[in-house]
């Protein structure tokens, strides 16, 4: 079986190349109506001005229908059809190709330039901390995340020295590193600040704290303007706050952390010329940030030339203004508020609870924060607001479809070792032409084979970028986390992934693409007690006597509730990861369903 990772970069490009000279017209299928059908599209405009009359010569044809390359699909058929040239790739190969190296799809692409997230929010304490800083540090420590899920070397800045800003950031599960006991000296940086000092007539009317006034308009006009600094920076106030900051930028340029893979620390341009710095910020900061970039061009000869902002827009809140902390204890009360009223009783008696509450708050903070283009501007309406588990657009109804994962193989795995199912054979075994449900391609199609490239767009426009705004996109990842939650929720809803079916006739896993019932208990070996599984059957649906998914009565609508079905177990912070995170799951569902097929 061949390993190389499939693309859909790589198969549009083939695709394009196979047409002839011209630009890009192939597109990808994403909708489901439209899967049904085909793969990749050219649009009859597309062709109409390619092509004489629309009409595909039978060369093009032939280029198509035997595509081959690194990474390319490969194509089953492609025809003329009214909606324009439609492909379709041969989809059991696909499903063998990419279930038979999943891990492929999660593990580094490549290797890229060593990157410094400065995030200047955090050097303050969190009740000073504003909405718009607030989603400055959640984009922060996301394009951190995203970057080194591509074998990106990003080191976080500043080290956070205030212990309360540290649990503030733990409340929101968010990664950043604490200070060390020693702070890295000011003394260089110093004694070149005062020899750069300005002669200022009035030096005695600085305010307190100010060591005195540099001039920057020569940096402007040689090398900002360009860049697209604010010309009217023409001074900086020297303070020791602002060399404090410098020295801490400077020693994460020049010194690798300890944890960084040798072969970067060791690469032809490891050094400042071979770094990235973005600083993440809020729009109200950027000015004051721009003097001190090129403060450290002034004070050091060995700044990285590169350095880019990641500017965050306002953000709005209806009503009385809050700070972060204020914003975060509004929205956990609103999720325990929303429990109770599902569960009954208090849920802060339950200890497990206090964790899930805790994570479902940041989840609903997150998806508010990274839903909007980092640019735009965020309007929230936090009283006019409820936090509803039934929505399909919300941070809680990914982490409840990623709870159902979770489960789903916990309960594979357990029921492996119990000796309910057979070691699982090598994929090479397994018949994937059984793969024909809709919603199984949708899963692949749209989720696995392009999370790759979702990634590798940020860690690939951080250095491409030109000028000196970076335009991040976090809500790509959110609606794909949201569309991905989707169409795994209507497919487990609908087919057996565990177990032996409840309808008649339908063996271990039911038909492909089967509905009914939901998956029960497999039998237990001759002799052997059945054991306790976890129930697969919402609580309240078990008291009522329906599975779970089932309709609850005329008029109801909407995926089922989050909270019943959800275990402490399921719902850990770094959960929220495993939704995507196809290495860390050894055995999709798809598989599992595919091997039961050919039991």
């Amino acid at each position: 079986m061949a390993t190389e990772r499939l693309g859909v970069g790589e198969t549009l490009e083939a695709l394009n190349a196979a047409l002839g000279p011209g630009g890009p017209v192939w597109f990808k299928e994403t909708h489901a109506r439209h899967l049904r059908a085909r793969d990749f599209l050219v649009p009859r405009r597309a062709l109409q001005a390619r092509f004489e009359d629309g009409q595909v010569p039978e060369h093009v044809f032939r280029a198509v229908s035997g595509l081959q390359g690194p990474g390319v699909a490969p194509v089953r058929a492609c025809a003329l059809t009214p909606a324009g040239l439609a492909l379709q790739l041969q989809r059991p190969v696909v499903f063998e190709r990419v279930l038979g190296a999943v891990a492929a799809y999660a593990s580094p692409a490549s290797t890229g330039p060593r990157v410094v997230l400065h995030c200047p929010a955090l050097r303050g304490a969190p009740g000073a901390l504003r909405l718009s800083q607030l989603r400055a540090v959640l984009v922060a420590d996301h394009l951190a995340r995203a970057l080194r899920a591509q074998g990106v070397c990003a080191r976080r800045v500043p080290a956070v020295r205030d212990p309360h800003m540290l649990t503030f950031l733990q409340q929101l599960r968010v990664d950043w590193p604490a200070a060390s006991p020693t702070a890295p000296s000011t003394g260089t940086l110093r004694s070149r600040a005062f020899a750069e000092l300005s002669p200022a007539p009035d030096a005695g009317m600085l305010p307190p704290g100010v060591l005195g006034r540099l001039s920057l308009k020569e940096l402007v006009e040689e090398q900002g303007r360009a860049a697209g600094y604010d010309p009217n920076l023409d001074s900086c106030l020297l303070t020791e706050d602002l060399l404090s900051a410098l020295a801490e930028l400077q020693e994460a340029v020049r010194h690798w952390p300890e944890d960084s893979p040798p072969s970067l620390a060791a690469a032809p341009g490891a050094g400042a010329a071979g770094c990235v710095v973005v600083h993440v910020l809020s729009c109200e900061d950027e000015f004051q940030q721009q003097k001190l970039d090129l403060l450290w061009w002034k004070l050091d000869d060995q700044a990285p030339p590169r350095q880019k902002h990641l500017v965050c827009g306002p953000v709005k809140a209806a009503g009385a203004a809050m700070t972060a902390p204020e914003y975060y204890e509004f929205r956990h009360a609103q999720v325990c508020k929303a429990s109770a009223l599902k569960r009954g009783g208090d849920p802060a008696q339950d200890p497990a609870w206090t964790e899930i509450a805790g994570v479902l708050s940041v989840a609903t903070i997150k998806f508010e924060m990274l839903s909007t283009a980092p640019r735009s501007q965020l309007l929230l309406a936090p009283a006019d607001s409820s936090i509803s588990t039934k929505g399909t657009k919300s941070g809680i109804f990914v982490m409840y479809n990623c709870a159902r994962l979770a489960t789903l193989f916990e309960s594979y795995k357990r029921s492996e070792e119990q000796g309910l199912y057979p070691p699982f054979p090598p994929v090479a075994s397994l018949d994937f032409s059984l793969l024909q449900d809709e919603g199984e391609w949708l899963l692949l199609f749209n989720g696995v084979l392009p999370f790759p490239e979702l990634l590798s767009q940020l860690a690939v426009m951080v250095p491409a970028t030109p000028g000196l705004h970076l335009p991040a996109r976090t809500e790509t990842v959110c609606k794909f986390l949201v569309q991905l939650s989707m169409d795994f929720s209507s497919y487990y809803n609908r087919v057996h992934v565990l177990g032996v079916s409840t309808q008649p006739g339908q063996g271990c896993g039911g038909k492909a693409g089967g509905g009914g019932g939901r998956d029960q208990p497999a039998p237990s070996p001759a002799g052997a007690s059945a054991p306790s599984l976890r129930s697969d059957v919402c609580p309240a649906a078990a008291s009522e006597g329906r599975p779970r998914g089932a309709p609850r009565g005329p008029g109801s609508a909407g995926p089922p509730s989050a909270e019943p079905h959800l275990r402490p177990q399921g719902l850990r912070s770094g959960n929220v990861h495993r939704l995507i995170d196809w290495k860390a799951n050894k055995t999709p569902h798809m598989l599992l369903k595919a091997w039961s097929h050919n039991k």
